[in-house]
């Protein structure tokens, strides 16, 4: 008996014997068991190269090795991804996104691997990013193949890619309601109990198995020195409306900086550019290197001193004022020494940059106000709050922000803290930028799959599966009499007037011969050509659905012709897009 042969009768066996819902679950706890051990396996990774590069580097004086050693790691990410890899693995939750609202929830399988070697590499030596978008992108890899593998159905494929996210998140950072949140708020189409129950699984196996090998500690030790008070609730406002507007900064600040390394045609400019760009950054601003996990830990102790050590400005670090520009000067150019890492050839994502900023946004707000506005606001409370405010806006998911800081610091007690400031920084960033900096891309090309459940479902809706091409066709120099026997053969009440070459000239609905064709005396007094009116729009067969349903709307029309390149295609009737929009829905919410 062949391999496929047992395989075959596997996939029998399974559907024979086990039912659907309880399998989908036992696939949701593998998923969450491989997805830790991928995040674990990461994050030892780079802590190792890390630890090996930099161990001996002096606190109190500049390191020339920043100058070499991320150029070097983007250079052997590069090389990786071209020669080995051979596929774009990078902007992992925006791969996903698309995925699962254009490719059925398939991911290739190599990024099941590659995104964990690429990524390791890329901040070991120095990269300026986060390794959580390719631990996510990892574990919906895994989701998604394991999915195919077992072939089940799309609806399954796209809950496993989602239990991959929420284990790689659980997993990374001991967080499983934040992994949970994260899918629900960034990836899901809809929340239904069939779809939180494996996400949950998923989440607990993945960060059960994290304190398993790592022990049971937190990832950043932060004691509430100051709880909550009512009094604090201006500030923290100020400080929300601050992170939002440096959220809309690192945006469209990164968006705008990714249009120039395109502009590179080749990579080794971008290796070059980016290169240099990184290594002088890291050079004069150490807390710039790598995800920047211990610049937070010191932050959120109340130590800005430390930020200063391996720098050209170590003596400087008790100075007020050095203080603060060093700070904003390292929120400044943060989105410098990501942007370089990646277009320069390097593996990762923003997630990390974004609690880094926010963290140092947050210290230095409550920095100045202590300092020039003689007030006693605990610097690592702002900080604290202000990795939730800089989270929730730029990626556009505050429950995501707040229980994953909660989760990630032990700072419960905070909670008022948190919500406040991640609540005011999100409003903020939604008066100019409706979408999170993942979801960006794919909005400008009408592929995003939203949390709005009609804009969700037009998108699973492709055009080839509403164009009618069997309505019935007259031609110009048709008289009245022969399109009353078109009617009289047809249930339809428009139909396309088109020339000999396929051309579309107008459209003749039945409302306007409906006067006139029962006078049999008329029916060779009148053409079709004299008859027929114009469309109020055309549509191409390229629109996407939400398109069209706007071009429906402000037209009022309930059927427009489809035209590409001035050949008529067929029609799309309102009618025929709302039966296909419920089932889908039927489809992807009947539970």
């Amino acid at each position: 008996m062949t391999s496929k042969s047992r395989y075959l009768e596997l996939i029998a066996w399974r559907e024979q014997h086990i039912k659907e819902r309880q399998f989908v679950l036992f696939l949701s706890f593998l998923v969450g068991l491989f997805t830790g051990l991928a995040a674990f396996v990461l994050k030892m990774s780079i802590h190792g190269i890390q630890t090996l590069l930099t161990h001996r580097f002096a606190l109190d004086s500049a390191n020339y090795w920043y100058l070499i050693l991320p150029v070097v790691g983007i250079f052997i990410a590069g090389w990786f991804v071209r020669n080995i890899v051979r596929d774009d693995i990078g902007h992992g939750v925006t791969k996903i996104l698309y995925a699962i609202s254009q490719r059925k929830a398939i991911i290739k399988l190599h990024n099941v691997w590659s995104s964990v070697v690429g990524s390791a590499i890329t901040i070991g030596f120095g990269g300026s990013v986060g390794a959580e978008a390719p631990a996510v992108l990892t574990g919906s890899a895994i989701g998604s193949n394991l999915g195919k593998f077992f072939k089940m159905n799309q609806k399954t494929l796209m809950l496993l890619v989602g239990c991959g996210a929420a284990g790689a998140i659980s997993g990374i950072f001991k967080a499983p309601i934040a992994g949970v949140l994260f899918t629900l708020e960034v990836l899901m189409v809809d929340m239904t109990m069939a779809s939180v129950v494996p996400l949950m699984i998923s989440s607990i196996t993945a960060a059960s198995l994290t304190y398993f090998l790592m022990g049971d500690q937190i990832m950043f030790h932060f004691t509430v020195s100051s709880p909550f008070s009512i009094d604090r609730i201006p500030y923290l406002i100020i400080l929300g409306i601050v992170c939002g507007f440096v959220s809309l900064y690192f945006t469209r600040g990164m968006n705008a900086l990714e249009n120039v390394f395109r502009k590179l045609n080749t990579p080794y400019r971008k290796l070059a550019f980016g290169g240099v760009m990184l290594s002088l950054l890291i050079f004069l601003f150490p807390p710039l290197y790598g995800e920047g996990y211990e610049v937070i830990s010191s932050l959120l102790a109340g130590n800005s001193e430390t930020l200063f050590e391996k720098s050209l400005f170590y003596n400087l670090r008790f100075n007020a004022w050095a203080i603060i520009l060093y700070l904003a000067a390292v929120i400044f150019f943060k989105i410098f020494a990501s942007t370089a890492t990646n277009g320069g050839g390097g593996v990762g994502g923003v997630f990390a940059p974004s609690l880094f900023v926010g963290c140092v946004t947050g210290y230095l707000v409550a920095f100045v106000m202590n300092h020039f506005l003689g007030f006693k606001l605990p610097v690592e409370n702002f900080a604290f709050a202000g990795m939730a405010g800089v989270m929730s806006a730029v990626m556009h998911s505050p429950l995501t922000a707040i229980f994953l800081i909660a989760e990630l610091t032990g700072g419960y007690s905070l909670f008022m803290t948190l919500m406040i400031t991640s609540v005011i920084a999100f409003l903020t960033i939604m008066v100019f930028e409706p979408h999170s900096i993942y979801a960006m891309r794919l909005a400008k090309k009408g592929e995003l799959i939203t949390h709005n459940k009609d804009k969700a479902v037009l998108t699973l809706l492709k055009m080839e599966n509403v164009i009618e091409t069997d309505m019935d066709i007259v031609r110009p120099d048709n008289t009245l009499g022969d399109l009353v026997k078109v009617i009289s053969n047809s249930n339809r009440n428009i139909y396309p007037v088109v020339d000999y070459s396929g051309k579309l000239l107008g459209v003749m609905p039945l409302s306007e011969v409906r006067n006139i064709m029962f006078r049999p005396e008329l029916y060779n007094r009148f053409k079709v050509s004299q008859l027929m009116i114009s469309p109020p729009a055309l549509l191409s067969s390229k629109d996407s659905m939400e398109t069209v349903m706007n071009v429906f709307e402000s037209t009022q029309a309930w059927n427009l012709p489809v035209v590409d390149n001035g050949k008529y295609m067929g029609f799309v009737s309102k009618a025929k897009i709302f039966n296909a929009y419920r089932r889908v829905l039927v489809h992807f919410s009947d539970e």
